[in-house]
């Protein structure tokens, strides 16, 4: 996979080296940093128009994570939340990012949402695109007959039915084929898809998931967040993070400026990016405006 055959991602991915393996992301612009966490199928694409919008005024930093978009995908790895997690952390860490706005997206809530809640005096807002860092105990069956034994890995691995079904269900407006060749670029073979496979294994439906220790700890460390400035823009034809998961963020985080597009889907930067874009310029307008004294350029 090339830079040059993506369209509307004229970037060039830089690289760190976590347990032993090369993941990538974008460090782009100068200025106070926003942090952008895709989830699952995504990848760094699903930012592009957001952070080529932004990179003039701020600093986007944008992690592909283990198995996604030009990052290495060991098929030995555990792609486990907590690992994600430590992976967010030692990137920012390197990159001595020590305040930043967070945007998170499907699993990235779970995953920027675990390093905010362990690191708050660091985070300036939080901008939640259809997305959750708490538990439910919902989950659709088209999602859920992708973890059964067998049939999960064939339609996962196999026939690529979780990333390829998304550039159709996940959007409410066709996407160009362009656009969605972007988003399947990094998921062209049985062991490139290993990380889409492992992150629908690694939903925690119930206390004997391995995972469920770590988003029930995410869960309790927003508390600590809730006095945190917070944007939610959603997409109101989600199947999967449907307005039950809107309105617990709003319970949640009751002082949030909230969106709701009626007619955009889970992949709602696709569907409703220009209503969107100046609300997250807004937003940081004001949050940065009102932090950045005394804490310099990040």
């Amino acid at each position: 996979m090339t830079t040059q055959a993506l369209a509307e991602y004229p970037f060039q991915p830089r690289f760190f080296e976590a347990d032993g393996h090369q993941l990538a992301y974008l460090d782009e612009g100068q200025g106070p940093v926003v942090v952008m966490v895709h989830g699952n199928p995504s990848w760094s694409y699903l930012y592009r128009n957001l952070v080529s919008g932004l990179r003039d005024r701020y600093r986007c930093i944008v992690p592909d994570h283990l198995g996604c978009g030009f990052s290495a995908k060991p098929q030995d790895a555990s792609y486990r939340l907590a690992n994600h997690i430590d992976h967010l952390e030692r990137l920012l860490d390197s990159l001595g990012v020590d305040r930043c706005t967070l945007v998170v997206h499907d699993w990235g809530g779970a995953i920027g949402m675990g390093w905010a809640g362990k690191y708050p005096e660091r985070v300036r807002g939080i901008v939640a695109l259809n997305t959750a860092a708490f538990r439910s105990s919902r989950i659709p069956l088209r999602i859920a007959v992708c973890r059964w034994p067998v049939l999960g890995p064939m339609l996962v691995r196999g026939l690529n039915g979780f990333a390829r079904a998304a550039i159709f269900m996940a959007v409410a407006r066709r996407m160009r084929p362009e656009i969605a060749q972007g988003f399947l670029a990094p998921y062209y073979s049985w062991q490139n898809r290993i990380a889409v496979l492992r992150f629908v294994e690694d939903i925690p439906m119930d206390e004997s998931h391995p995972s469920w220790a770590t988003l029930t700890a995410v869960e309790h460390s927003l508390a600590g967040l809730a006095d945190h400035p917070l944007l939610l823009c959603w997409g109101g034809q989600d199947f999967c993070f449907n307005d039950w998961f809107y309105n617990e963020w709003r319970r949640r985080f009751p002082q949030a400026e909230g969106h709701y597009f009626a007619g955009a889907g889970h992949y709602v930067l696709e569907d409703a990016l220009a209503e969107i874009q100046p609300l997250i310029e807004r937003f940081l307008e004001r949050i940065v405006g009102q932090t950045e004294a005394g804490h310099g350029g990040l």
